[in-house]
């Protein structure tokens, strides 16, 4: 499900000492080197199924704060904090995962709606089509969760990820 942030970070500072990266001017994103690490999860159809229940009250409760931590990012994060937004992609094959996306803009849509445009930021283990650093843009209402986090290795939100890192695989899923 969810990979490594820390990761993903060092790899992103690999591929630009490599050669230059296509990123448009899009904004710097910080992860503290001692941030906590996310723990990727293989998910069959029946732990897919356990975690998708689990996480139904999370979810809602994390929706709820995401208005005041989407109004913080719009009037400017302090330096080296960043803003991610959790939502799920899915691919032609009906697979799914659950990413983070580096926020890098929230704008109206056409229908007065909000979009985010940002940058994947893990690298996909389940679904094709998407890859580390690609750019995304998704409606607000595919926001699954959210998280900010700081140049001291803190981070606000998350609810989700901290919720996996405690959880116990249902005893029916164990193999």
């Amino acid at each position: 499900m969810f990979t490594r942030i820390r990761r993903a970070l060092l790899l992103f500072v690999l591929a630009l000492a490599a050669g230059p990266m296509p990123l448009q001017a899009q904004r710097p994103v910080h992860v503290a080197p001692n941030a906590p690490r996310d723990r990727p999860m293989d998910a069959d159809s029946c732990l897919q199924a356990a975690a998708d229940k689990a996480i139904g009250p999370i979810m809602l409760q994390a929706r709820a704060t995401y208005p005041e931590a989407r109004d913080r990012f719009l009037h400017g994060l302090p330096p080296r904090q960043s803003f991610f937004v959790v939502t799920e992609l899915r691919d032609s094959s009906g697979r799914r995962e659950r990413v983070f996306v580096a926020v890098d803009s929230i704008l109206p849509d056409s229908d007065g709606a909000s979009r985010i445009a940002g940058r994947i930021w893990n690298e996909i283990r389940l679904v094709s089509g998407y890859a580390l650093f690609q750019p995304y843009t998704l409606p607000e209402g595919d926001v699954m969760d959210w998280l900010i986090t700081r140049p001291d290795g803190t981070e606000e939100g998350n609810l989700i990820g901290n919720f996996f890192d405690h959880w116990q695989v249902p005893a029916v899923c164990r193999r």
